[in-house]
């Protein structure tokens, strides 16, 4: 795999360029490579609080220049699922802008009332009538769709609950589970594939997660690259059934590979 020729870059963000706002050293270096060199590259995250330019802000406060049309977030990649299956659908949503702004960019009309989908995203405020119009919603025929299956998200205070965990105490009480479409989902890479104009065969996916990035990157064929900076340690690689194609100590290690 080593001699596979890389012309396109998926990245993760959290772990992998960045660690609680914090740039990790090689970062902005690698992102400033790619563009100097022109590489088609896209920074995924299945964040979808957040809109693109609000992530690309973000990045830019911690000095890694990130133009917003190079992130592809689940929310992106939820709004452009349901544009392709129900054109200028309608969809009952639950999340932050990040989400909402995909859906109506898409052509989507955000409603309470009959809509095509109930579309659970990530919000730090759930509400608990929001998830009962869902349940209600869905029990009546609404088809239920999800950002991404993480069950906790980070805080400073400790974890959050997560999209996952509000997917599945909804499914708990409509028996309907969601259809995911963030990572591990390779329809997420694919269509960031799709985004950028690249090949699988020439792409690579750096992530800091084996039951997310490294996962979805080998099922939607690409090369991976797992970096020990965010989540998982070198010797947790064995405990699964999968191995990416390289292990790095972060992403410093790959600005010469640009």
């Amino acid at each position: 795999m080593s001699g596979r020729t890389i012309e396109c870059w998926l990245t993760d963000m959290d772990g992998v360029l960045v660690h609680e706002g914090e740039a990790i050293p090689g970062a902005a270096d690698f992102i400033r490579a790619l563009r100097e060199a022109g590489r088609p590259f896209l920074v995924l995250t299945n964040n979808s609080i957040f809109t693109a330019r609000d992530l690309s802000a973000r990045l830019a406060r911690s000095g890694i220049e990130v133009p917003e049309e190079a992130i592809w977030t689940s929310a992106l990649a939820t709004a452009k699922f349901l544009a392709d299956q129900v054109p200028n659908g309608s969809a009952y949503a639950i999340g932050e802008a990040g989400l909402t702004t995909a859906l109506h960019a898409a052509g989507y009309t955000l409603t309470e009332t009959d809509p095509d989908y109930v579309v659970l995203g990530e919000t730090r405020t759930y509400s608990f009538e929001a998830i009962t119009k869902a349940i209600r919603l869905i029990k009546a025929g609404a088809r239920f769709i999800a950002t991404n299956p993480d069950t906790t998200g980070p805080s400073t205070e400790g974890p959050l609950p997560a999209t996952g965990a509000v997917a599945a105490m909804i499914t708990a009480a409509t028996g309907r589970s969601p259809y995911y479409v963030g990572k591990p989902n390779p329809m997420m890479f694919r269509s960031a594939l799709n985004r950028i104009d690249a090949h699988s065969e020439t792409t690579a996916m750096i992530g800091d997660r084996m039951d997310t990035d490294v996962v979805a990157g080998i099922e939607a064929g690409l090369e991976t690259f797992l970096v020990l900076t965010g989540s998982t340690a070198e010797h947790e690689v064995d405990h699964h059934p999968f191995r990416p194609s390289h292990v790095v100590d972060s992403i410093a290690d790959l600005v010469d590979r640009v």
